[in-house]
Parts: structure tokens; sequence; C-alpha cells
């Protein structure tokens, strides 16, 4: 009879043990983490299944993150376009309440609005997302715009904008303040009118009509051109009239109607019938003299400006502003181009001819990308900050006999061009842009939700347990472990004498 050994059942009972207690706190692993597995290679043939299920959610994760950014940059943007369109209404308002008034104290409060709102764009302009200026262009590390100090006072040789305007207005009006025009007498009984020059600057005479009786106009011919108006076939009667039409130098139009009439004085925009021609001819010139002096101080001086105006904001770094060649200015006969060492540069940020909005592009979904850049120089938005500024950079003094006409022609031309022309960009328009790259981001966050639950739920298939299953092994398995325990107890308590009893 052979007796087997006690110590080598005894080790396997061990062994048995140890790969219980393996298997036991791999259970409560489960139990706790709710994994079937640690590492890749406890899910076998599933593996490889796992790693690009979880691939896809990793990737899904990082585009959410970019739609974080991006929503949040499109967020501030909209803020602040809601507020830019908010400025230009309360600019219209300021500018409407001037106009009812028709005085040069509400012409002064319309500018100072026009100073603080432009103070407040400028400083929307220049908003930022965390160190990104999002009115730049690709030049995201730039503010997009100079502060309002340096566009409309300059900053030292750089010109600014009220300096720039100033010199138009010199080169438009003369040395005499008659907008370029020589107001003569070449006869006794004549009248004349003619322009100084060829140059951009000035009035321009377009076409006369006259009701005049027993007078001859000739004209406006020649270049430059002139007329004359010839009263050596007698006086004119009561209520004839004769009107002169001039082109601005914005593209505008202004006439000029002065009318006969026996009254002494004559009173605004009339002419007294003299007894004799030749007095009625001076009375004509000196009539014609203050109505075009009136003109050239308020139409004139307002179509200058924004003309001036037009020609600083159209200016970047790639397209240098155009300058009245000077000085003198008042006698200028050309234009100019400046540069960045003498004008100032209202905008700093990227330019370029491609789509503003092209500037920033993110993807965020793996066939969808959306584009939501912006420049501060895009015609909607240049057009608010132009009018604003040349708004708030050409003064009204009270003391000026011309400040209320200067006013309502100026306000008229602004108010124009603050509403704009259909066709034209607004602001809103860039707001719409920026709502459709939202649609397009939020459509791509629902789609990347609904991905992203339904490879979760393929992972939870794959690498998840059952807690009632592993309980019920870990409590199977814990009754197992117990016996095995206690059977090894009883063997390592054994001995040879007890056996042969």
């Amino acid at each position: 009879m052979s007796v087997s050994a006690i110590g080598g059942q005894s080790a396997l009972a061990i062994q048995q043990l140890i790969s219980m207690r393996a298997q036991f706190d791999d259970l409560q692993r489960q139990l706790s983490t709710g994994q079937k597995s640690a590492t890749y290679a406890g899910l076998g043939l599933d593996r490889g299944v796992t790693i690009s299920l979880n691939a896809q959610l990793s990737a899904i994760g990082g585009y959410d993150d970019t739609i974080n950014n991006v929503t949040s940059r499109i967020s501030l943007m909209n803020v602040a376009l809601t507020r830019m369109t908010d400025i230009g209404s309360t600019v219209r308002s300021a500018i409407a309440q001037a106009n009812t008034t028709n005085s040069a104290t509400a012409a002064i409060a319309a500018q100072q609005t026009a100073q603080s709102s432009l103070d407040e764009l400028l400083s929307l302009l220049n908003t930022q997302a965390g160190d990104r200026y999002l009115f730049s262009g690709r030049a995201t590390d730039k503010p997009a715009v100079e502060t309002l100090d340096r566009i409309l006072n300059g900053n030292g040789a750089q010109a600014g904008l009220k300096q720039v305007i100033a010199e138009r207005n010199q080169a438009d009006l003369g040395a005499d303040g008659l907008g370029r025009l020589a107001i003569g007498q070449p006869t006794a009984t004549s009248v004349s009118l003619s322009e100084d020059a060829v140059p951009p600057f000035g009035l321009k005479l377009a076409s006369v009509s006259s009701t005049l009786t027993n007078a001859s106009v000739s004209g406006p011919t020649g270049t430059p051109a002139s007329l004359t108006v010839d009263l050596s076939g007698g006086v004119p009667n009561a209520g004839d009239a004769i009107t002169l039409r001039f082109n601005l130098p914005d593209g505008s139009s202004a006439n000029v109607t002065l009318t006969a009439t026996a009254n002494s004085p004559p009173g605004a925009n009339a002419f007294a019938i003299g007894a004799t021609p030749a007095v009625t001819a001076a009375n004509l010139q000196s009539a014609l003299t203050t109505a075009i002096g009136k003109l050239a101080g308020s139409a004139l001086t307002a179509a200058s400006a924004v003309t001036a105006s037009n020609e600083f904001f159209s200016a970047d770094a790639d397209n240098p502003p155009q300058r009245v060649a000077g000085p003198p200015f008042d006698s200028a006969t050309a234009m100019t181009t400046g540069s960045a060492a003498d004008t100032m540069i209202w905008y700093q940020g990227e330019t370029g001819s491609d789509s503003a909005r092209s500037t920033a592009t993110a993807r965020v979904d793996p066939s969808v990308a959306v584009s939501y850049g912006a420049r501060a120089n895009e015609a909607g938005i240049r057009a608010l900050v132009q009018n604003i500024a040349t708004l708030a950079a050409v003064t009204v003094s009270p003391s000026d006999p011309n400040a209320s006409e200067l006013s309502a022609a100026l306000n008229q031309r602004l108010t124009g061009n603050l509403n704009g022309n259909p066709g034209d960009q607004t602001i809103k328009d860039i707001a719409v842009d920026l709502a459709s790259a939202q649609v397009s981001i939020n459509a791509a966050k629902s789609r990347h939700q609904q991905t992203a639950g339904t490879l979760n739920h393929f992972l939870q298939q794959i690498q998840g347990v059952s807690n009632e299953q592993v309980g019920s092994q870990l409590l199977a398995l814990q009754t197992r472990m117990q016996a095995s325990m206690q059977t090894t107890a009883m063997l390592f308590q054994t001995s040879l004498v007890n056996y042969l009893r």
C-alpha cells in the first residue's frame, strides 16, 4: 500500500487559494470600476474594437473643445456687434434731435454724443477672447484699431482725421472762402463766375437756368468752367430768378437761386433791381458773393469733410491715404499719397482681398469647417466708424453765422451714410454670417452628442460588466475560498501518527 505525500497536496491547495484570491481581487475591481479589464489585453478579441471606439471618442472630445472655444468667441463678437448697432441708433437719434432743434447748441450736443460713441465703438472693435483680438483678421495678436485720440488728433508727425479734414476744407474753400470760385464784373453791366483751376477741389459749375428778363446768360463753358450774366439789355422784372447748380466734392450737388426784387434791402437769396443795369449788375454780384460764401460755409464744408473722411478711412497699411498736396492748402491743385509716417492709419489689423470671414476657420467635425473671422475695416463697420468719427471731428462753432446750415448739411449726409444704400454691407449682415456659423456648430455639437452616446453604449457592452453577475460570482468564489482554506488548514494539522491511528 502506497501513501501520497501530504506536502505535495498542500502546495497544490495553496496555489489554488492564491489563484482564487487573484480572481477575487479582479472581481472586486470589476465591481468598483464597472470595467471588465484594466488592460486591453484582458478584453481578448474585442481589444481592437475598443481601441478604435476610444479613438473616435477622443476625436469627438477634441472637436468639442474647439466648438467651446469658437462658441465663446462668436458670442463675444455678437455682443460687440449688437452694441455697435445700438451705437448707430444712438448717433442717428442725436442727429435727428439736432436737425429738429436746428441750433448750434444741439449740433454741439450731437458732436459730444458722437465722441463718446466713437470711443466705445473703438473699444468694441478691440474686443479680445483670451489673447486673441476678434476684429483684426488674421493678425490676432494686434489691436484692430487705434485709439480715439490718435484717430481724431493724430500722433506726432502722423496727422489725424481733424487735420486731414482741415486741410481738405482749406483746399475746397480757397483763400477767400468762396469755394475756389472767382466772382467779378468784366464790364459794368455783367457778372462773371469762374472756377479758379482744374483740381478736384471746390465748387464745380454744372449748369445755370435763368428767367431774368433782358439778361443774357452764357456758360458754363471752358476748362476751367465759367459763365457770364450780361444785363446790358436792361434790368430784370421783380420775381425773375437765376439758379446756378454746383457739383460738390462728395458727389452731391447744390443750387443757388437768386431772385430779383424791388425791395431794399433785398433779403436773403435776392438781389435788388437798381435804377440802371450797372447798378443791378453790382447788386447781383454782391448777392451772388454772399450766397456762394454761405454755400461754401455750409454744404461745401460738409461735403469736404465727408470726402476727406472717406479718404482717411479708406486707407490701411496696404492702401496709403490720399492727402491734399501742400502747404499751402488753400491754393492746392492736386492730391498726394500719404504714408504711415505722416498719416494715422486707423485700422491696424490684417488686410486682404479675401473674405473677412475666412480669416478665422475651425474644424468642428471631420466633414465641417466653419469660418467666423472679422476685420474692423469691413464696409459695414467702417461706414459706422467713419460717419461717427466725421461728426465728432467737424467743429460747429456757435459764433459761425453758417452754423445751422453747416450742421444740417453735415447731418443730412451722415444720416444717409449711416442708413446705407440697398446692397451695402451692414453690421447685421456680419451678425448673420456669424449666426450661420453658429448654426453649423450647434448641428455638429448635436451630432457629436448622439455619436458619443452610441459609441459609449458599444464600449459599455464590450468593457462593462453586470454588477449583479459580478456580485454573485464574488459570493460563490468567497464560499469556495472559505471551504478550500478550511480543507487546507485540516491538511496542515494532519501527521503520520494521526494518520496511523
